[in-house]
């Protein structure tokens, strides 16, 4: 770890707090997020981590190493120097039709691709898109803590996810097809990117997670009259929030519908991506899979009780603990949010029929 040089705390996701750094040879910037060592690295974590390593997509950031620090497992990842996508949307407000569009094909692009490597996100969302640092910015899909692979994994049943994106099928509590499910986030997405709202929560009173559930379960949702969008955009979403799985509409359907072949910019096209993986494209990590989970699994011995957790093994760490504290408050207010949408399914007052 002493190539790298910590440049600034970036925030926090599902299961770390994640840290902007600097290569100290090469001058490029990296973002590592840090898992503390010991009960923390569990299955999520490898599964993390090794379904990251799988990918090797244009809207997807790349996945580059893990590293080992006296108190933390470190994944060290392309850094896309934008921001969430989410932020931008909070900064400028919601998009224009055309600029939403250039965002949603590109987010279809990356899922469709995961997809192809049989791997479901299961949390897509504005917070987990980002964007690099060009003009016209690349979008790029993060956090795959919550994955799941087919190859790896038998089909997800596990309510996951972030509850205002969260398909109906995966509220019910059986199993369900991840990529629909994933399908259904997406249209959240280009939902919120059009009208900069959640399409099923009550404005009124947007922590009643009840009403959220119950809205989700009845896809009650609309457009509002001040948002102007072509007939084809809505005919999309309403394609998109269908209850039933099986009658949604697929990625496959979503990539050949008039809406999102409008404006398709040429490296998205099905031809230009072939392209892209004939072509001699190195993986982006150079650790194999054996190195990875042999780093995974010394990650899951605690470190010694005489080295302080705080500084992540390196780094600045005058002020941290102050700036995590703050963001343990911020994690705990949202994982008991998601316990209690969960209480509230979970007592089967909502089913898909």
């Amino acid at each position: 770890m002493e190539k790298y040089e910590v440049v600034k705390d970036l925030g926090a996701g599902n299961f770390g707090v994640a840290r902007l750094l600097r290569h100290k040879d090469t001058k490029e910037l990296v973002a590592m997020k840090y898992i503390e060592r010991g009960h923390k690295i569990d299955e999520n974590v490898a599964r993390e981590i090794i379904n990251h390593r799988s990918l090797r997509h244009p809207n997807i950031i790349r996945f580059k190493e893990v590293v080992l620090t006296p108190t933390h497992l470190a994944i060290v990842m392309e850094y896309a120097a934008g921001g969430e996508l989410f932020d931008r949307i909070c900064s400028a407000g919601r998009f224009s039709e055309d600029e939403a569009r250039y965002f949603f094909q590109q987010l279809i692009s990356g899922v469709n691709y995961c997809h192809s490597m049989q791997i479901c996100h299961r949390d897509l969302k504005l917070e987990n898109t980002l964007l690099d640092g060009s003009p016209a910015p690349r979008l790029k899909i993060c956090d795959f803590g919550y994955s799941k692979s087919s190859l790896l994994h038998s089909r997800p049943k596990s309510t996951v996810g972030t509850p205002a994106y969260i398909a109906p099928e995966v509220l019910a509590r059986r199993e369900y097809d991840g990529k629909l499910a994933d399908v259904w986030s997406c249209g959240v997405t280009l939902y919120v990117m059009l009208v900069g709202a959640y399409p099923f929560e009550d404005q009124a009173d947007p922590r009643n997670f009840r009403k959220t559930i119950q809205r989700i379960m009845a896809v009650q949702y609309k457009i509002p009259d001040y948002v102007h969008i072509s007939q084809d955009c809505k005919n999309l979403l309403s394609r998109i929030f269908v209850a039933n799985p099986s009658r949604r509409i697929t990625l496959k359907e979503i990539k050949n519908h008039p809406w999102f072949l409008k404006n398709l910019p040429r490296e998205l096209t099905d031809t230009a991506q072939a392209a892209y993986y004939r072509s001699d494209n190195p993986t982006f990590s150079l650790q194999s899979i054996d190195e990875i989970m042999k780093i995974v699994e010394e990650a899951r011995i605690p470190p010694p009780a005489s080295v302080p957790v705080k500084g992540f093994g390196w780094g600045q760490d005058d002020d941290e603990e102050e700036d995590i504290d703050g963001e343990v408050k911020e994690d705990d207010e949202e994982d008991e949010y998601d316990k209690r949408v969960k209480e509230v399914h979970a007592s089967g007052e909502y089913q898909i029929h």
